[in-house]
C-alpha cells in the first residue's frame, strides 16, 4: 500500500544562458523550438536529467543512460532478464510489475513498458505500468534566440595519404541559446501511486531532483552554470484527488517579461505572480 495520499502538482522555471538545452535531430541540433520561436524541452530529456539525479541519491534507476551504468547491462532487456525476481514472476503480470516497481524508482515513477521477446511467443514478456509522476515539456516564456558558430578540430579523426593535410571532416556547427527562461509543470497522482508503491519518501526525492536538476550536468553543449533551476512551486493537495484541478493550479503561476524590458537577459527581467488558491499554498523553493 503507498503511503502517498495527498495529490501534488508543480512547477519549475529554469535559465538557460549560452547553452543548448536540449537539440533537435532533426533540425541539426539546434535548440528546439516551436513554430512560433519559442524554446522546448522535451519531457524525455527532463526525465532523463530527474533519473540521473535520482541515481546520484542512491536510487536504483531502470532505464539507465550507457555512461552512467552502475549493474554493467547495456540494455533494459539485460537489465529485466538480470534479476531473479522478474524471472521468478515469469508471465504473472501483475506479480512482474509489482516487483519492477518496489526494485527501480523511475519505474514506480514514471511507468515502464516491458516488452521483450525471449525467443519464442510463449516467454516473451509484454507488461504496461503507468507511473503517478507525469511531467509537461518545457517551454520559454518568451520566443528564444539562437546563435551558431562554426568550429573546427586541431587534429584529424584519421590519418589520411597526406598526414599534414586536415581532412574535410574538421568543420562543424554549434548551436545555442542567448538566454532563454523556462517553466515546465507536473504531477504526481495518488491513485496510480497506489498501483505503484510510490511512497511520500519517493515524492521528496522527486522535489530533491527538481531543485538541483541540473548538477553532474555540464557538458560541451551545457557548461557548468549556462543552466539554472530557478524557483520550484510545490502545491500539495489537502486531499488524494486534490482541491483543484491540475490545469487551474498551473495556470495561478504567471511569468511575464517586465514592460521595460524589450530583450529580457536574466530572471530580473521577468514579473513572478502566483494567483491565489483558497486552501492551497506551494512551498516555493530557490534552484540550488
Amino acid at each position: 500500500m503507498s503511503s502517498f495520499l495527498n495529490k501534488v502538482d508543480f512547477a519549475v522555471i529554469l535559465s538557460v544562458k549560452n547553452a543548448n538545452p536540449n537539440g533537435d535531430p532533426l533540425n541539426g541540433n539546434r535548440p528546439r523550438e516551436n513554430y512560433e520561436g519559442y524554446g522546448e524541452i522535451s519531457d524525455v530529456c527532463i526525465k532523463r536529467k530527474i533519473r540521473n539525479r535520482l541515481q546520484d541519491l542512491g536510487q536504483d534507476i531502470f532505464v539507465q543512460s550507457d555512461e552512467r551504468r552502475t549493474d554493467g547491462f547495456r540494455s533494459l532487456k539485460d537489465r529485466a532478464d538480470g534479476c531473479a525476481e522478474l524471472k521468478k514472476a515469469g508471465k504473472d503480470k501483475e506479480s512482474y510489475a509489482a516487483i519492477a516497481c518496489e526494485k527501480w524508482m523511475d519505474v514506480r515513477s514514471f511507468g515502464q513498458v516491458f516488452a521483450f521477446k525471449k525467443g519464442d511467443e510463449d516467454s516473451a514478456v509484454s507488461v504496461g505500468i503507468r507511473g503517478p509522476v507525469s511531467i509537461h515539456s518545457a517551454v520559454s516564456v518568451t520566443p528564444i534566440e539562437i546563435s551558431s558558430m562554426q568550429i573546427t578540430k586541431s587534429v584529424n579523426g584519421e590519418t589520411g595519404k597526406d598526414p599534414d593535410k586536415k581532412s574535410p571532416d574538421t568543420m562543424g556547427m554549434k548551436h545555442r541559446v542567448e538566454f532563454g527562461l523556462y517553466i515546465f509543470y507536473g504531477s504526481i497522482n495518488t491513485q496510480l501511486a497506489a498501483k505503484t508503491g510510490f511512497s511520500e519518501e519517493d515524492s521528496e526525492l522527486i522535489k530533491q531532483a527538481l531543485i538541483t536538476l541540473f548538477e553532474n550536468d555540464c557538458s560541451s553543449a551545457r557548461p557548468d552554470g549556462s543552466m539554472e533551476v530557478c524557483q520550484v512551486y510545490w502545491w500539495k493537495h489537502s486531499s488524494q484527488s486534490g482541491q483543484y484541478s491540475s490545469a487551474k493550479v498551473h495556470r495561478s503561476l504567471k511569468v511575464v517579461p517586465k514592460s521595460e524590458a524589450e530583450f529580457p537577459k536574466s530572471l530580473a527581467d521577468f514579473d513572478i505572480t502566483l494567483e491565489p488558491l483558497a486552501g492551497l499554498s506551494p512551498e516555493i523553493y530557490d534552484g540550488l
